[in-house]
């Protein structure tokens, strides 16, 4: 990672939790158009016709209402309420969708009692309609407690998954404890990881991470070829996709036997052409008012990313320089992040 690439990152998560640009920057114009790229809209409604067109072209869909950190009980079980409406919908739509959820948007901050009541709750929603509760992993703070909270739900409700992130130095060992649980076969994303850790906790250079997401995968795979659970990557990476490709054919693993993740407007092309490979694939959707932390946290997974807004904020430069506006189209449209 360059001092630059370094700077940019560190600056973009700082954004994402600076409380005065959160009011603000939501506001301009030039950042809502920005980030329409990442997100279809910020109603479920929008959400949900992404859903529809990706249906079309035969990917599935997992949507997550953004938000995170909520501070009493009476929030945390309105979003409990919020996601049983949409597993509802999901369900009359015959949509090939799931949910994802950040355990501090169930009140983890709250205690993991409140969590663990906010999740078996969704869980049995999500059963009934023979559908699964994906937990998103978030800081470092509360990797422990997600993971706990997760165990714990998942020995009551199998229809629950959890994420796990590569750049974090623990994570080698959190897989191989959930790998080894037998009496109840996990489902696990792996992802890079998006936020801002000390480097004694996360892998800080790019090679390092994509190091230990290999390697992770590699485990990953050799579970697969036992039969366990439900093994998703999350990545844009098109050196890793291949890679993983190539790992599950020698292992004699067949295309189903594992699941790429990607995010909505990123990688349109390699989604497609996944999916018409025989490969399992799902876009995750955001939507909600809360997407600015959430947006600057996409930004830093790779600053090349700020090409396409930079397209926003000078689309006249743009024009006048078509070479310019050809590369930055090519970089917006297909960016690599540490997703």
């Amino acid at each position: 990672m360059s001092l630059l690439h370094s700077a940019l990152r560190s600056g973009l998560l700082w954004a994402s939790t600076n409380p005065t640009l959160k009011a603000r920057l939501p506001r301009a114009a030039f950042v809502r158009r920005a980030v329409s790229r990442f997100m279809p809209g910020e109603s479920l409604e929008d959400a949900l016709a992404a859903c529809e067109a990706l249906r079309v072209r035969g990917i599935g869909s997992v949507v997550t209402l953004l938000g995170e950190n909520v501070t009493t009980a009476d929030e945390a079980r309105a979003v409990v309420t919020h996601y049983a409406g949409v597993l509802e919908e999901i369900a009359r739509r015959g949509l090939d969708t799931e949910i994802s959820v950040k355990p501090t948007h169930l009140g983890l901050d709250l205690g993991a009692a409140n969590a663990r009541r906010s999740l078996d709750d969704l869980a049995a929603c999500a059963a009934a309609h023979d559908s699964i509760v994906w937990i998103d992993m978030e800081g470092s703070a509360s990797t422990q407690s997600t993971l706990d909270v997760y165990r714990a739900a998942h020995a009551a409700h199998a229809n629950t998954g959890v994420c796990v992130q590569a750049y974090l130095r623990r994570t080698g060992v959190d897989l191989e404890r959930l790998l080894a649980d037998d009496a109840h076969p996990p489902h696990v994303r792996l992802v890079k990881g998006a936020y801002a850790e000390p480097p004694a906790l996360a892998f800080e250079k790019k090679a390092e991470v994509d190091a230990s997401f290999m390697a992770l995968a590699a485990r990953m795979l050799d579970a697969a070829a036992t039969g366990a659970g439900r093994l998703i990557f999350g990545t844009h990476d098109s050196v890793a996709i291949q890679a993983i490709g190539e790992a599950a054919a020698a292992r004699g693993l067949s295309r189903t036997a594992f699941e790429f993740h990607m995010l909505y407007g990123i990688q349109r092309e390699e989604q497609q052409r996944l999916a018409a490979e025989g490969y399992r694939v799902k876009v995750l959707i955001s939507y909600g008012s809360a997407w600015f932390p959430w947006y600057m946290r996409r930004l830093a997974e790779r600053p090349a990313n700020l090409a396409f807004v930079l397209r926003n904020l000078f689309p006249r430069a743009a024009r006048l320089d078509p070479r310019a506006a050809a590369v930055n189209n090519r970089r917006a449209g297909n960016p690599e992040t540490r997703r």
